[in-house]
């Protein structure tokens, strides 16, 4: 590299950067007068170079770009831009074998450099390479942080890579069929859900949803999102009885109307987040049988049929936290934004009870809608969510019972903790924290 005095290189970089500036707001005349200032310190500062370069190659001049490239690459070769530049000249000057190998220096020095991979990808497009450049859009894709704002210059490219991405995804879903459908022809019985939920998120049909629970979370449990019907064989009792649960629910709705409440009710000075809408909102309101642990027995007294059936449940028995039975009642036009719960040492039970048409619930990747009379039981510390999109409320009695996966001895060991936390924190207590 081009030996240049620390006061000139620091000053030579400020003009370079003054002039990149001007040149992609438009101003290019003064963009043009500025680098002419870099150029008088310092002609041969790779830069200086790298930006006459960009400027020759807008202005039609593929061949002084080239050079110009070329030279600023001979003085620093370790600058992946220095290259993807020189491989946007070469694409100019069609040619792709020498464009390739300048973006492959690009992505030796930076081998996530977004640039480089969405100019490479797009190249192996037009050399008809379509399912190697679909490949590399991925993986650009996957080199952006989620949240990270778009500038509008790569916005094109990128929707352009999810298009790749995307249609070469549903070519190859096409192209798996048949060898899949023969071998699901020969196990005629097995349950392929998690093969389904497997194959559907490598095509980037659906996401793979981990528990992230907000407090405690008990690592070797398995990670289902809605649990095996049949490892709740009491559910059928519960089944059976929704027609008593439901005329409970509707008599204390009707009659004791004053004594729902929000579920959401966090106090002011809080961050939100998701709850900013609900919070101490009657949009999503509840009634409650059971309420940190504690009966509420005025309310049981109301309720006679579903505390006994509930009461006949593993339900979790934390003093201070658990139980906690309510009926759920979610207004119209309504949404509970994606959260997770606090630990997967427990599972929810929903029994629907009144669910009118556009009501739907999903955990992790799987939307399911309520049906009266089937109740499911889901790991709430998984991201989930729910809509009542019809014009009248939707009601579910909820309860929270204990993961089947723990041993007693791990029963024990979690309702300690939970409960010494909190007598540790008092009314601070995370654990209060249910939603």
């Amino acid at each position: 590299m081009t030996q240049t005095s620390s006061a000139d290189d620091l000053q030579v970089r400020g003009l370079v950067q003054q002039s990149e500036r001007a040149w992609a707001a438009g101003r290019r005349a003064e963009a043009e007068q500025i680098l002419s200032r870099a150029k008088a310190l310092a002609p041969q500062h790779p830069l200086v170079l790298n930006a006459e370069g960009v400027q020759r190659l807008h202005a039609g001049d593929l061949q002084t770009a080239r050079s110009l490239l070329e030279q600023a690459i001979e003085r620093d070769a370790t600058n992946p831009a220095f290259w993807i530049n020189l491989g946007t000249v070469l694409r100019a000057l069609k040619l792709p074998e020498q464009e390739m190998a300048a973006l492959e220096r690009a992505l030796a020095i930076e081998p996530r450099h977004l640039l480089a991979l969405l100019q490479k990808a797009s190249l192996l497009q037009l050399m008809n390479k379509r399912t190697t450049a679909a490949m590399v859009y991925q993986n650009a894709l996957r080199t952006i942080p989620p949240g990270m704002p778009i500038p509008e210059s790569l916005r094109g490219p990128l929707q352009r890579a999810r298009q790749a991405v995307e249609e070469n995804n549903a070519a190859l879903e096409e192209f798996l069929r048949p060898k899949l459908q023969d071998v699901l022809a020969r196990h005629p019985e097995a349950d392929s859900s998690r093969f389904e939920l497997c194959k559907d998120a490598f095509l980037g049909k659906r996401r793979i949803f981990t528990p992230q629970p907000t407090l405690l979370h008990f690592p070797k449990l398995p990670a289902e999102e809605f649990y095996p019907r049949a490892a709740f064989p009491w559910l059928d009792r519960i089944e059976a009885a929704t027609g008593e649960i439901r005329a409970e629910f509707e008599r204390v709705f009707a009659e004791d109307a004053d004594k729902l409440e929000p579920y959401i009710a966090y106090p002011e000075g809080l961050p939100l987040d998701q709850w900013k809408e609900l919070n101490h909102s009657r949009r999503w309101s509840v009634f409650y049988l059971w309420r940190d642990g504690k009966p509420i027995q005025a309310h049981l007294d109301r309720c006679p049929r579903t505390a006994e059936l509930v009461a006949d449940t593993p339900k979790i028995d934390i003093p201070g936290v658990g139980p906690t039975v309510f009926f759920s009642i979610l207004d119209a036009k309504s949404h509970i934004p994606p959260h997770t719960g606090v630990t997967n040492t427990r599972l929810i039970v929903h029994v629907p009870l009144v669910i009118p048409p556009g009501c739907r619930f999903r955990v992790g990747s799987d939307t399911r809608e309520w049906q009266v009379g089937k109740a499911w039981v889901f790991d709430d510390s998984i991201n989930h969510e729910a809509w009542n999109d019809s014009d009248v409320p939707r009601a579910v009695l909820i309860f929270d019972i204990w993961n089947p996966y723990l041993s007693d001895a791990e029963r024990d060991l979690v309702r300690a903790t939970v409960s010494g936390i909190t007598e540790y924190y008092g009314e601070d207590s995370p654990t209060r924290d249910v939603h």
